[in-house]
């Protein structure tokens, strides 16, 4: 029996008010999603699975969390994906009779399910600067607080708000306070580790209907860890009220709401939950963290966890969308790019990275193309000082990126107060189009087609709150998203399947390799398509060391957006199964042309790779909003080249693949975060990547590096060119590798070496030539050798050994040893060795009688142990005693 379809509604809206706790000791869980219109109903599914129903998943539709007790799962396979695919399989056996009951039965079921996914636990990662005098016509953070009755004591360190040494590096909000904006009525959840609602500068504006413990599964985001005070932290910049505590939050009016997901592992249901908790009154999710900043990992959110984005920007806040704020990552230092980062490189994300009170770039602050602001948070010697957990704390040593995306979603609560009617898509223009351009001169700025400047390191430029909520206040919504999936690239018939198993393909040559897509007119009024927003790239390469691998996109106009540049410390096997990039470097570009993508590697005999595939998505808005507007979803599998069906094409496949969760971890975002980020080098004097071309005046030669554009006779579609600049950092190393210089002297002071090596050796030689062996017993000064050769002379009896930087030689041959024998006697001479070296300085007294020898081989030792160290066997000849070879001492 079915339940009416309000009281099912009606069911579903009460299971989902409180999320059940979880018991992951115990049970296993799965996500099943269910087809109602297929016949079965979920009751009938999960009789049939044997599993039970706990509530519906998150604020997904037709999404159910279920689960088994433990004791159930076997070595070899998952039981529920076991009896899944024996229920399809037997429904399609041509044995079991189709007019049975139970063929019926179970064909209705087999088709009702439509994907099962089991849930492990994951874990996140946290992401967690010479003073000028301001000038007379800027306010100070002294003045301020005293015009507008500010009393929080730490007020005046909050130079992220009032800069009084650099007054054009802040956030900029003191005049939207002026204009009695302070974000009322609009609520921030920190997705974090927590949230200290106690606290005196949170407890007034904490908004517990929208906090939840997805770590602990209870109602309040506690801190329970010792380390768990990240979440407050950022919670104060947003939202730290006007009191005698700390300091103030940029919008110090507005709510903020804790949703606990860092503290421990979380399944990926879990995650898709907590990114669209209470979805209709939260605003603005602030996100810190992400896979981990460590330069070579790659990774993204799952199946799930992109469907609760795209329900959020499609279904939060009434249609108009939920605003996702993500920390671009604080992996600088180790090579880390946030487009390998699958939260901070998704078009639905306003991706933040770092600037420091000075106004530079902190080493740690990732760069791509898909930054599209900084905000001011740690560097050159500077915090950023907020509230912090416990009873009337404060925190001085806050920072890193997971700092910066707070502060811009402070500012964003601040113009939701003045245009509630925004959606994410607006926050996104009013970012391209107000951010503010810091240090002109810096070389990584390229002008893009629409002449706006752009940087991998700042995106569009700093967030300004001013002139942000100014801009907003004017804004004319923009018009419903429109997208284009072109066609898919296939290389040499390159495929690559679920498993990463690859065939065909073009091999990378040393000069690299390109593909062209090419987007025409027809097309775009096809799809009702009028602007360019995003643009995603999903690429299939596979390579022997995936960090050697460079990926760029050069538009019809020239413009150039480098994808994946080298990362040193990545050296992953796996290479590009079908991973997408993402760059918002076209915003508002003309899309019609040749679209140019270029694949290289660093040339490396032992290293290789192969370009299976590629294609790209351009994002943006319609043209004729009055026509039937398409909602994006997300594919089930994207890895496979091929792709298969997309449900953007054609009615979602009842019977699709099973897919299965593997166990991962949120790094915190402090986890990653150097110890001296607040001291961590800004510069402002180099490009993120390689030496970017000069802006030039027209934006179709804002990228000089690239070739124009030429028809498709000049250029076949896929072809192997030189290196033109695709990677100036291979082609200009003398300009930009500091190594390079260090090598170059290193190989000089050696030349140097040898040659002082070589010309004290001929010296010595010289002098040598005038040795003469003493007749034994005699003891006999330099100056009574016969030097005109008068006098008999011996044989010489040694072999000089000399080193050019004044070291003993430990490396003797056996003819050396030979020759130093120290009681060897030339035919017919009865001569000796003396026991030392004289003295060979040309000394007025050197024929005045003896003198100490400068040269000794060894101590002088008793007449009767001579004899013994001689026959000893140690001595290494056995006719005399051992010898060291002197150095000159001069």
């Amino acid at each position: 029996m079915r339940l009416p379809l309000s009281l099912f509604l009606a069911i579903q809206a009460v299971l989902a008010l409180t999320p059940a706790k979880r018991y992951y000791d115990s049970h296993d869980y799965y996500v099943l999603e269910h087809d109602p219109h297929a016949g079965a109903s979920l009751a009938e599914c999960a009789r049939t699975l044997g599993v039970e129903v706990v509530e519906q998943a998150g604020e997904l539709v037709n999404h159910w969390l279920v689960r088994i007790p433990k004791g159930l799962q076997k070595r070899d396979s998952d039981p529920i994906l076991r009896s899944l695919e024996d229920l399809r399989r037997t429904t399609d056996s041509s044995h079991v009779s189709s007019r049975s009951e139970e063929a019926i039965r179970r064909r209705r079921v087999a088709s009702s399910v439509r994907n099962v996914f089991p849930q492990t636990l994951r874990k996140r990662v946290k992401r967690a600067p010479p003073p000028i005098s301001p000038p007379k016509d800027v306010e100070t953070s002294s003045e301020v607080a005293q015009r507008l009755e500010i009393h929080d004591p730490e007020f005046e360190r909050q130079w992220h708000i009032v800069n009084d040494d650099y007054p054009e590096h802040m956030m900029n909000v003191t005049p939207v306070w002026d204009m009695g904006i302070t974000g009322k009525g609009v609520i921030t959840a920190l997705v974090d580790d927590g949230l200290d609602y106690t606290s005196d500068d949170l407890a007034a504006n904490f908004y517990a209907y929208g906090s939840y413990d997805y770590n602990d599964h209870t109602e309040l985001p506690t801190p329970v860890l010792f380390d768990d005070h990240h979440g407050t932290r950022c919670a104060g910049q947003i939202a730290a009220v006007k009191n005698d505590v700390c300091g103030v939050g940029i919008a110090y009016d507005s709510k903020v709401a804790g949703i606990r997901i860092l503290s421990g592992p979380i399944s990926d249901i879990d995650e898709a939950a907590a990114l669209n908790y209470d979805y209709q009154n939260t605003s603005i999710y602030s996100c810190s963290w992400g896979p981990p900043d460590d330069g070579r990992s790659m990774e993204g959110p799952g199946y799930l966890i992109k469907k609760a984005i795209v329900n959020g920007v499609q279904q939060g806040r009434g249609g108009k969308g939920s605003v996702f704020v993500f920390a671009s990552g604080n992996g600088g230092r180790s090579g880390d790019q946030c487009n390998f980062d699958g939260y901070t490189n998704s078009i639905f994300s306003v991706t933040v990275a770092a600037i420091d009170y000075k106004g530079f770039h902190p080493e740690y602050s990732e760069a791509c193309a898909a930054n599209m602001v900084v905000a001011y948070t740690s560097g050159s010697g500077n915090h950023i000082t907020t509230t912090d957990r416990g009873k009337n704390k404060c925190s001085h040593s806050h920072g890193g990126t997971s700092a910066a995306a707070p502060n811009a979603a402070g500012v964003f609560a601040l113009a939701l107060q003045a245009r509630p009617d925004l959606s994410w898509r607006d926050i996104q223009h009013l970012c391209v189009r107000t951010a503010l351009q810091v240090n002109p001169d810096d070389p990584d700025w390229e002008l893009t087609a629409a002449g706006r400047p752009y940087s991998y390191k700042y995106g569009y430029g700093s967030l300004n709150g001013y002139e942000f909520i100014k801009a907003a206040q004017d804004w004319q919504p923009v018009k419903p998203q429109a997208w284009i999936d072109l066609p898919v690239v296939q290389l040499n018939n390159g495929t690559m399947d679920s498993f990463e198993n690859a065939s065909g393909g073009e091999t990378i040559p040393p000069d690299g390799i390109e593909s062209k897509l090419t987007i025409t007119q027809e097309m775009l009024d096809q799809h009702n398509f009028e602007k360019l927003e995003h643009i995603t790239v999903k690429v299939w390469i596979t390579h022997t060391r995936r960090g050697d691998v460079e990926v760029e996109l050069v538009s019809p106009n020239g413009i150039r957006s480098v994808l994946a540049a080298r990362r040193n410390s990545d050296n992953a096997k796996s290479g590009y199964p079908g991973w997408t990039f993402m760059t918002v470097k076209h915003w508002d570009e003309n899309p019609v042309g040749d679209w140019t993508i270029r694949v290289s590697d660093q040339r490396k005999e032992e290293e290789s790779g192969v370009f299976l595939g590629w294609t790209m998505t351009v994002w943006g808005s319609v043209l004729d909003a009055g026509k039937d507007i398409r909602l994006y979803q997300v594919p089930l599998v994207e890895e496979v080249l091929p792709p298969g069906p997309s449900p953007n094409d054609e009615p979602a496949d009842t019977t699709s693949i099973i897919v299965s969760t593997s166990s991962k971890t949120i790094p915190r975002p402090t986890e990653h975060l150097p110890g001296d980020h607040g001291d961590a080098e800004g510069e402002k004097h180099k490009p993120a990547f390689s030496t970017p071309t000069p802006p030039a005046a027209e934006p179709t030669g804002a990228a000089e590096d690239v070739a124009e554009p030429s028809s498709d006779s000049a250029i076949p579609t896929i072809t192997a060119t030189p290196d033109e600049g695709w990677f100036s950092d291979l082609s200009k190393l003398v300009e930009n590798q500091m190594w390079f210089f260090v090598a170059i002297g290193a190989v000089a002071l050696f030349g140097i070496g040898v040659g002082v090596f070589f010309w004290r050796r001929a010296v010595l030689r010289k002098r040598r030539a005038n040795y003469s062996t003493l007749p034994g017993g005699d003891d006999v000064a330099m100056s009574a050798l016969d030097r005109a050769g008068s006098g008999s002379r011996a044989p010489r009896q040694t072999k000089e050994l000399y080193d050019a930087f004044g070291e003993v030689s430990d490396d003797e041959d056996a003819d050396e040893e030979t020759a130093l024998r120290p009681h060897a006697i030339s035919p017919g001479l009865e001569t000796g060795l003396h026991s030392g070296f004289l003295d060979d300085d040309d000394s007025p007294t050197a024929g005045a009688g003896p003198k100490p020898a400068r040269y000794r081989d060894e101590p002088e030792s008793p007449v009767g142990e001579e004899k013994e160290r001689a026959d000893s066997p140690g001595s290494g000849t056995g006719s005399g005693s051992s010898w060291e070879h002197a150095s000159e001492t001069r």
